[in-house]
């Protein structure tokens, strides 16, 4: 399979904590060929300080891409994978990575796809597990499961290669809609929905339940534009 479909793929660190570990992660990259990497709110850092662990490593950093916002990060992605070392059963989850590779490259080739990494305190709060259209988590000692930001992305990026190597085949559809266009969809629908009093009962647990079934669906920009067009009618005939 060619790997065209790299460039497409896009590690994202949502506030790394520290310089050795966004490294790490670039000498990962490095390694398995893949370029594009985004920082959200990260820890300060310096060139010098990725160098010193990724060495002949400057064209990845070079291309390292800053957000303010995970939102501005994800918005030309159309397919999110976050990543866990816990269980969230109230999203699309899954261990095993090695099935998922040759689904991710199918994706990148109809759109950008996100590797979504958080901090390593922590890792990913409620609001950015909600933007993920499916959950990895790699199979650990469940007595220590959770593993270093740069094990995970490298883990992560060696399954994609060697789906690649392998020749999974890709089947191009029409590109879905870009997470941008879904967190419109996702802000008006809740519009919509309060202004016909429809939230009897905890409505971030209604509107995660739609963003898993909008995930599962893969909506295409033009059924996107279909549902925001019921929306905006909901929205207009409630104002009357």
């Amino acid at each position: 399979m060619s790997l065209d479909c790299f460039e497409r793929v896009i590690i994202v660190l949502h506030r790394a904590e520290n310089p050795v570990n966004i490294g790490a992660v670039v000498r990962a990259m490095k390694n398995m060929g893949f370029t594009r990497l985004r920082l959200v709110r990260p820890t300060t850092y310096t060139a010098a300080d990725l160098l010193r662990i990724a060495h002949h490593a400057e064209d990845v950093i070079e291309r390292i891409e800053h957000f303010d916002a995970l939102d501005a990060a994800l918005a030309d992605v159309h397919f999110v994978v976050g990543t866990a070392a816990t269980r969230h059963p109230e999203h699309r989850t899954t261990d095993d990575v090695r099935a998922l590779a040759p689904e991710l490259l199918r994706q990148a080739t109809a759109g950008n796809v996100a590797l979504l990494f958080g901090p390593e305190a922590d890792g990913l709060d409620r609001a950015a597990l909600d933007r993920c259209h499916i959950i990895a988590s790699l199979p650990t000692n469940p007595a220590y499961p959770a593993l270093n930001l740069a094990q995970s992305a490298l883990l992560l990026l060696y399954e994609l290669r060697m789906a690649a190597d392998c020749g999974a085949e890709a089947s191009p559809s029409g590109p879905p809609a870009s997470q941008a266009e879904l967190e419109r969809l996702f802000r008006l629908s809740e519009e919509a929905l309060r202004a016909i009093d429809f939230f009897k009962y905890n409505p971030a647990a209604v509107m995660r339940t739609l963003r898993q079934i909008a995930y599962r669906a893969a909506l295409r920009p033009d059924e996107v534009a279909l549902l925001l067009a019921i929306a905006r009618q909901i929205l207009r005939t409630a104002s009357r």
